[in-house]
């Protein structure tokens, strides 16, 4: 018998990152030590404490059972500690906060809650897919927002047509940005606010880097704009945080009403997270901002060593110092960034994130993440003809 995927499923875009997942088995099965900067996945230890908290807590009966809907109260009082200590933003933890399986799946999920078949969702380019495919599985129609360079990596919001604006019901945005590390302030996100209230716009902000910063400044939260909890909210993520990738723990926080659209949707697919990681990330919350620091003196280092390493080389990179990665130009002019991060493989065994998996205005530039070691860096430069 022969199966036919849904519509749906076939108007997603392809999976560069599977392509290279291929390619990359096929150089390893030669023998050939592979290095890569391509996965955002943190290889620094969760601290020890969360994880002990984890260990202690998934001994007890209650944490076994089936957990709440939307959260542990105590994670989510934790949460509301957090925003006021980090940002002094203000949130109610029973009706401004909800626990999430990691990010991604609230972001995927939220299209669900508010739109309908034929809406339109702004989206930027390059981004994170998921606000693609939460909007083609929702029946949204993608608007692109191009974010280039010489905007420093902002959408122009001027640039968008009425007849859009008119349909537009959600946008995304990510700030500091995956891929391109760029930074937003707050005086933008106050204009964010003008401009999603003029047109009714819900704006959803992914913070999953809020804590990923290697400057003297921390990065600036959109809740922290004027009346920005009249008209969005914010994602995090607890994996970037505290290295807690594997754990899938992270929230919503923000608007009531999209809080409560969010968790409608999640309580009909979802039957919320263990609760014994809730309480593992709320003690993380509580106490574990130093570990934070001591990750982000690394990631220094690290920025350093490779940004400087590949200036040598003549790349040209965007300069940042926000979020663990790192956004170059592709340097062969004649190369797209799939073809160039494929030769770089072949050649020398090194793997990078090729722009066009992040949309087309991605295209031209490669990602390089700063989640491996010193010493592998230094290799690789060294491979890199450095």
């Amino acid at each position: 018998m022969q199966f036919k995927f849904s519509d749906r499923l076939g108007k997603l875009p392809v999976y560069l990152f599977a392509e290279i997942d291929k390619l990359k088995s096929q150089v390893k099965a030669k023998g050939v030590d592979i290095i890569s900067f391509g996965i955002g996945d943190p290889d620094l230890p969760t601290p020890k404490a969360i994880v002990d908290v984890l260990k202690k807590e998934s001994e007890i009966d209650a944490n076994q059972k089936y957990p709440s809907y939307e959260g542990l109260l105590k994670f989510r009082e934790s949460v509301s500690e957090w925003y006021k200590k980090r940002f002094n933003v203000s949130l109610d933890p029973e009706t401004e906060v909800l626990s999430l399986i990691g990010s991604k799946e609230g972001i995927g999920h939220l299209p669900l809650a508010f739109i309908n078949p034929g809406d339109v969702v702004l989206i930027p380019d390059p981004g994170y897919p998921v606000y693609m495919a939460g909007t083609i599985f929702a029946g949204g129609i993608p608007y692109i927002m191009p974010l280039k360079e010489e905007n420093d990596f902002l959408p122009d919001f001027s640039l968008i047509p009425e007849d859009i604006l008119k349909k537009a019901k959600l946008m995304f945005l990510n700030y500091p940005n995956n891929p391109t590390s760029a930074r937003a302030d707050r005086h933008f996100f106050n204009e964010v606010v003008k401009f999603a209230k003029k047109n009714e716009i819900i704006v959803a902000h992914d913070f999953a880097y809020s804590e990923v910063y290697t400057g003297e400044k921390g990065n600036d939260s959109f809740l922290e704009a004027n009346g920005a909890k009249e008209i969005g909210i914010e994602f995090h993520s607890l994996s970037k945080t505290f290295n807690m990738t594997g754990f899938r723990i992270g929230f919503a926080a923000g608007n009531e009403e999209v809080v409560k659209g969010l968790g409608a949707v999640k309580t009909n697919l979802d039957s919320g997270v263990f609760q014994a990681i809730q309480l593992a990330g709320a003690y993380g919350l509580d106490n574990e901002l130093k570990a934070v620091e001591d990750n982000n003196k690394i990631y220094k280092k690290r920025r350093e060593l490779l940004v400087g390493g590949l200036e040598k080389l003549d790349y040209k990179i965007y300069k940042s110092d926000a979020t663990f990665y790192v956004w170059a130009h592709v340097p062969k002019a004649n190369m797209t960034s799939k073809e160039f991060a494929v030769s770089l493989l072949n050649e020398t065994g090194i793997i990078v994130t090729p722009g066009s998996g992040f949309g087309g205005y991605g295209e031209g530039y490669i990602r390089f993440s700063l989640t491996i070691s010193e010493n592998r860096i230094k290799e690789a430069l060294v491979r890199m003809g450095g």
